[in-house]
């Protein structure tokens, strides 16, 4: 790993997807680099291709055209057992559903982590207890998920996301079902997180909250533009 390198490249990358009539193209031709310690934030309407962008980004998809280098391994010419293991210990992953066990405790769904990766228990434990206290959830640990409110199910999320620390953590629309009150507090989590050195990527419908994040670009018809 070369820290000089971008975490994240893509070399006019295209993804189009198969459909009765033929192919359609989502995400036009696209260069995007994401240093280390950037917060990178992208806006656009629905269907714009922010998504996508992000799925390729996570390294849940192939493009269909173009390049992704992941701290400079091209990730087209890798295999899926590559791809999985990568995904596993080198991307954290949030999202607007929370995806928590509901009758399990907030420890046991941040220990879930863990579950296929080959760490001892007690690492583990020990791990997944720091993720929640930073999230300021240690009162919660035992509490069944299911319990929670809206705002600490997503900061379980959080938590579980980077219970192993991530080189890069990517985040799709994480405040979507959230009032205001939780998504400050949210947003708050991914600032000192950053702050701390962890690069992300933040994919969202909202506006306000571009005032955390270090960079902003806008995606519109499949293709990535510049900020105003």
């Amino acid at each position: 790993m070369n820290a000089s390198l971008p975490i994240l490249e893509m070399k006019a990358v295209e993804k189009s997807f198969p459909t009765p009539t033929g192919p359609v193209r989502v995400l036009q031709p696209t260069d995007l680099e994401v240093k280390a310690g950037d917060f990178l934030a992208i806006t656009g309407p629905s269907g714009s291709g922010k998504t996508t962008l992000l799925m390729l980004a996570a390294l849940l998809s192939r493009p269909s055209k173009g390049a992704v280098v992941f701290d400079g391994d091209d990730v087209s010419s890798k295999d899926e057992a590559w791809l999985c293991r990568h995904r596993k210990y080198r991307v954290g992953m949030v999202f607007q559903k929370f995806c928590l066990l509901p009758h399990r405790t907030v420890l046991e769904n941040v220990l879930f982590r863990f579950r296929y990766l080959d760490h001892d228990p007690d690492e583990a434990r020990t791990r997944s207890l720091e993720a929640l206290r930073a999230m300021g959830l240690e009162s919660k640990v035992d509490q069944p998920a299911r319990l929670l409110s809206s705002g600490e199910m997503q900061r379980v999320a959080i938590a579980r996301a980077v219970a192993l620390p991530p080189r890069f953590l990517v985040a799709d629309e994480p405040t979507g079902n959230l009032d205001r009150e939780s998504t400050l507090r949210v947003m708050d989590c991914f600032k000192r997180l950053n702050a701390e050195g962890l690069t992300m990527l933040l994919v969202t419908h909202n506006e306000e909250l571009l005032n955390y994040c270090s960079r902003h670009l806008v995606c519109r018809g499949g293709a990535l533009q510049k900020s105003k």
